[in-house]
């Protein structure tokens, strides 16, 4: 598993989970290998890449 913060940039092209601070995935987004990982909904937001 790979953990993102906002603003990171993705390593791989992918879907990632928008995970919360319990571990519960709130949503996904598509990002593309380069891409700068957007702003989540809370700060305590991270994402997560399962490879």
């Amino acid at each position: 598993m790979i953990r993102l913060e906002s603003g990171e940039y993705a390593p791989k092209t992918g879907t990632y989970d928008v995970v919360d601070e319990h571990g519960t995935r709130q949503y996904t987004v598509d990002m593309q290998k380069g891409e700068k990982m957007p702003p989540t909904q809370s700060s305590r937001y991270h994402y997560e890449y399962n490879e």
